[in-house]
């Protein structure tokens, strides 16, 4: 197992330095003087100029981007060209909210999903079966930023429950995370469906139920550990998308989190912060399916032979 991980680990080194190649390539190609922003549109040449030189953006491309790998494998990954803070200062002190939105809303999703969708297998056909599943497409074709406009409109608005923007306290994350997790939640309900009716038509379940087991038993004891593992993937993938940080909910309920930062990134041409911002995503949704990948040898023994095999 141990080998395992490593493995996975060395092979992110190559995808990160690929992405940020891919992402130099576009901000160096993509229209706009970084420092003609900074310095506003009525700026003089000269100091335009100047500026460019002291950021070294008048290097041939090559240069440029051997000196950003360089210093990024020392672990220096700039400043940035808008607020001229150290990039990595300004995403560890924004990640904690986009940390704080996606775990909250992965948890809702897990809680409502999972459980629907074990009943509404064990209940196939039922008017709970026929409800679950049209909720769960209807959460799946709902825009989140429209979910989230109205959960302002219901609950900030009319009812003054809950704050409209902001991070100031608990209170701030649960409807943008309930507007993030309506689309996770309805794709764990029909995962969880789907992957539940395939394992208690098999043979061991019957047998089971013929011993005498009652179906709580079985399905909690039996069917459950061995139909987790595409449920488990689909909250890996959902997880690790949400930790890169979600850009419309992020500008809806004005939380500055990761999102917001790579769109102001893009807004004033910020290659430093975009790549590094984009980087640290990758990065962390890499660490989240190797995670995902671990935990599959405690939920099936059958795959943690083949790592031991191996």
């Amino acid at each position: 197992m141990l080998r395992y991980v490593v493995k996975r680990l060395l092979l992110m080194i190559p995808v990160i330095v690929g992405i940020s190649f891919i992402l130099f390539v576009i901000m160096d190609l993509t229209p706009g003087d970084p420092a003609r922003s900074l310095l506003g549109e009525y700026a003089r040449q000269e100091d335009v100029d100047a500026l460019r030189e002291e950021w070294g953006l008048n290097d041939p491309f090559a240069v440029r981007y051997g000196r950003y790998l360089a210093s990024a494998i020392r672990g220096d990954f700039g400043k940035s060209y808008r607020t001229n803070i150290p990039v990595v200062q300004e995403i560890i002190s924004r990640y904690p909210a986009t940390m704080k939105v996606a775990t909250l809303a992965i948890l809702f999703a897990m809680a409502i999903g999972i459980p629907v969708g074990i009943i509404s297998a064990v209940k196939q056909y039922s008017l709970v079966d026929f409800g679950s599943m049209a909720t769960a497409l209807l959460f799946t074709s709902v825009p989140p930023f429209w979910l989230g406009l109205m959960l302002i409109l219901i609950f900030s608005l009319m009812l003054r429950l809950l704050p409209s923007v902001g991070t100031d306290s608990w209170k701030s994350f649960i409807m943008p995370a309930a507007a993030l997790a309506a689309a996770q939640m309805a794709t764990m309900t029909r995962m969880t469906r789907s992957t539940m009716l395939e394992v208690i038509r098999q043979d061991y379940i019957r047998t089971a139920k013929a011993k005498g087991a009652s179906q709580r038993y079985v399905v909690l004891k039996h069917a459950l550990r061995n139909a987790l593992l595409p449920v488990v993937t689909v909250v890996g993938i959902g997880f690790g998308n949400l930790l890169g940080g979600s850009l419309i909910i992020e500008n809806v309920f004005g939380i500055s989190g990761l999102g917001t930062l790579m769109v102001n990134a893009v807004k004033s041409k910020d290659s430093p912060m975009l790549i590094a911002s984009v980087m640290f995503a990758a990065l962390v949704g890499g660490l989240v399916n190797l995670a995902v990948d671990v935990l599959y040898t405690y939920i099936d023994p059958r795959v943690r032979s083949q790592y031991v095999k191996g």
